[in-house]
């Protein structure tokens, strides 16, 4: 069932396997599936000694196998055959469990896992085409691995259409906890972690009173453009560079096509965020991943910033590059039925939608993008507008009013997502030029109105425009000697991959200058 290529380089991967697994298989031998698993798992386990398979006819219906590392359950369960995107989270499951792979946590995340208490059974309900699927599949994985309280299933909706149903995912990745929805779309393991801190108690994180104390010379806070240019810029003169993210790429992971990077002609977010981690690998940088900025303390010569879970980080300079997050609507509704109608990602869950209709709620060019995306697989894409004319570039406008199945409506206002209590049924929109109102039915809205800027933890201390970026002057200098700001959470007119990589240099070497003049 496996190409020959392929298990010739899984065969290398796991050359230096250590434990012995097993993937213990419950099947109903009525499902033609059945066959294609234990085939596809004879294959997968031929490719190390290590390996093996137990098989055991089970009840109707059944179709799923745990790992087993020298007979004890690891907590890892796939309901489904994880082939395409998910081959990578059966892949990793194996070398995480033997203590391998770059994806496993740190010490303070690490503690944070292990901290959770309580029974917690999570559900990973996954289409095996999505790529925002494995992310959170590998990272519950990982939870699992590191916490004998936790259970992790990946669920192939495809072949468990009935409970799909039954729990109406609209979306995926969709995540339950004990039965109860907790996350949907793209997460980072920050992300779901604090989500299952809110959702189950904890035991203190802090052992003996002591909390995990860093320090550096420079601190970079947020991973994307600006950050990671920051930090290279702050490593090449010799300092000592700690970086503090949520994750590596930031914001710019959630850009499908890249074509306005001067030199390189096409690339994706993915990619560019691919290539940030290993620039940023090449020199004596070290990476906090899956952090958020909890509390400051940037008024005196030694900033603080301490982390959710205890952990403090101090350095006489700190850069601030937290980019920037998708905006909501913020409008009755939207809330309830993100999961249930409300996405934000069209590559991800615009097959939910194929022959039905939906709405795209901004005109920009991240709104014309899904817009043309979805115009492809839907039966009606309705593009809503707030002011009277599109901001999308040209060539972008130019295609969507080209496609039959796209209407345009603008100088709109959404005012309201209405839904049965189970799933969106329609729209209210309100014309800005006379006042009428009325209701828009359709399937499914996907939000797409630009970004805010991530400057929340700092808005105490720090001078904010109106709409809460933080002011900075030429040099990217703040109000506060020895603390700057870069990229798309700073005042720095237009939002661009571009300038701020540009923004996250000068912000580095203005931090160096003033540091070699004695200014901080």
């Amino acid at each position: 069932m496996l190409d020959t290529t392929i298990l010739q380089q899984v065969t290398e991967i796991f050359r230096n396997l250590e434990a012995d697994y097993t993937f213990r298989i419950s099947y109903d031998p009525q499902r033609e599936e059945s066959r294609q698993l234990i085939e596809f798992l004879n294959d997968f386990a031929s490719t190390s000694p290590h390996l093996n398979i137990e098989k055991h006819e089970a009840e109707t219906g059944m179709l799923e196998f745990v790992l087993l590392k020298k007979g004890e359950n690891t907590g890892i369960c796939f309901r489904g055959i994880p082939n395409g995107h998910e081959f990578t989270s059966l892949l990793l499951a194996v070398l995480n469990a033997d203590g391998k792979g770059k994806n496993l946590p740190d010490e303070g995340i690490a503690r944070r896992i292990q901290a959770l208490q309580g029974d917690i059974r999570l559900q990973t309900y996954v289409s095996l085409t999505c790529t925002n699927c494995p992310d959170v599949v590998q990272t519950l994985n990982i939870m699992a691995l590191y916490n004998p309280n936790i259970r992790h299933e990946m669920v192939d909706g495809a072949l468990f259409q009935d409970e799909v149903n039954r729990l109406n995912v609209q979306s995926v990745p969709s995540v339950f906890a004990n039965g109860k929805l907790l996350h949907v779309g793209r997460g980072s393991l920050g992300e779901l972690l604090e989500k299952l801190e809110a959702a189950f108690p904890s035991t203190p994180i802090v052992t003996e009173g002591e909390p995990i104390h860093r320090t550096f010379d420079v601190l970079v806070l947020g991973g994307g453009p600006a950050g990671a240019s920051a930090a290279i810029y702050s490593a090449r003169k010799g300092l000592k560079v700690g970086v503090i993210a949520e994750r590596i790429g930031g914001q710019v992971k959630e850009t499908v096509g890249i074509e306005n990077l001067i030199s390189v002609p096409h690339t994706t977010g993915s990619q560019l965020a691919d290539d940030l981690r290993t620039h940023l690998n090449h020199y004596p940088i070290e990476l906090f991943e899956n952090r958020r900025v909890e509390g400051t303390d940037l008024k005196g010569k030694e900033k603080q910033i301490v982390v959710k879970g205890g952990e403090v980080f101090s350095a006489p300079a700190v850069i601030i590059a937290t980019g920037a997050g998708w905006r909501r609507l913020n409008v009755s509704g939207e809330a309830e039925y993100i999961g249930l109608g409300v996405a934000f990602c069209p590559h991800c869950d615009g097959p939910f939608y194929a022959g039905k209709e939906v709405a795209v709620v901004g005109g920009g060019n991240s709104g014309i993008e899904a817009a043309i995306d979805l115009a492809g697989i839907c039966k009606k894409v309705t593009v809503i507008e707030f002011l009277d004319t599109l901001k999308a570039d040209r060539v972008l406008q130019d295609k969507a009013r080209s496609l039959s199945n796209v209407e345009i409506i603008t100088f709109t206002q959404t005012t309201e997502v209405i839904g049965d209590g189970e799933k969106v049924t329609s729209l209210r929109l309100k014309n800005r030029g006379n006042g009428e109102e009325r209701n828009l039915p359709l399937d499914g809205v996907f939000v797409q109105i630009g970004l805010s800027a991530n400057s929340q933890p700092f808005r105490d201390e720090l001078e904010t425009s109106p709409i809460g970026e933080i002011k900075i002057d030429a040099h990217c200098r703040t109000n506060l000697p020895g603390v700057y700001a870069a990229g798309d959470v700073s005042s720095v007119p237009y939002k661009q991959i571009i300038i701020a990589m540009g923004e996250g240099a000068k912000a580095a070497l203005s931090a160096f200058d003033d540091r070699m003049r004695g200014n901080f």
